[in-house]
């Protein structure tokens, strides 16, 4: 089930939870921020790669490339097993800015979404069948947890795809992560 913590961006030991989706999306419209529920018709092996995937969703994919003019588009997975799991999450877990608008839809599993804007951070639970926006110039980060197990396709405006412009910010390391929050 999907949900959002909103929190102070001042008090990371304190948040309002909603899981009610009504909810969860009249708040992250308020920031710009696209949330839709879909269904997630595919089952893909472990092993799945990119091509059948991006295959399986070809048509959503098409309608947002249309919708958005989205230059680039691939496909993350990782598992519990991934050789370099730490090393990625690392990167992620850093506070970051892309000059474009990106999409995420979660295939499978599960990840959490943090959106720095103004003096707020919006922690959002991702899981199977929902897509996120994080509009361009949004200082975010994801955390996908000690044993990630989760597949996306990410959609970018630029042909250049993922870019990040890292902050500098310790803020990530001060909320809780998706372990602590939202242990399996």
């Amino acid at each position: 089930m999907s949900v959002l913590t909103v929190f102070d961006g001042r008090q990371p030991e304190q948040g309002e939870q909603y899981s009610d989706f009504v909810t969860i999306n009249y708040q992250l419209e308020q920031i710009g921020v696209q949330f839709e529920r879909w269904t997630a018709t595919a089952a893909f092996s472990a092993d799945a790669d990119q091509d059948t995937v991006l295959a399986a969703y070809a048509d959503a994919i098409d309608r947002l490339k249309s919708q958005y003019d989205f230059q680039s588009v691939d496909v993350i997975s990782l598992s519990p097993s991934h050789p370099d799991k730490a090393a990625f999450r690392q990167k992620f877990l850093a506070e970051h800015i892309h000059d474009d608008f990106e999409i995420r839809f979660f295939v499978e599993g599960r990840g959490l979404f943090y959106l720095h804007v103004a003096n707020k951070v919006y922690a959002v639970l991702c899981e199977q069948g929902d897509l996120i926006s994080v509009p361009a110039n949004t200082t975010h980060w994801f955390d996908m947890g000690e044993n990630p197990s989760f597949k996306t396709i990410r959609l970018f405006t630029t042909a250049d795809g993922w870019v990040a412009k890292f902050t500098g910010s310790a803020i990530a390391a001060t909320f809780p992560s998706l372990d602590d929050l939202f242990p399996e």
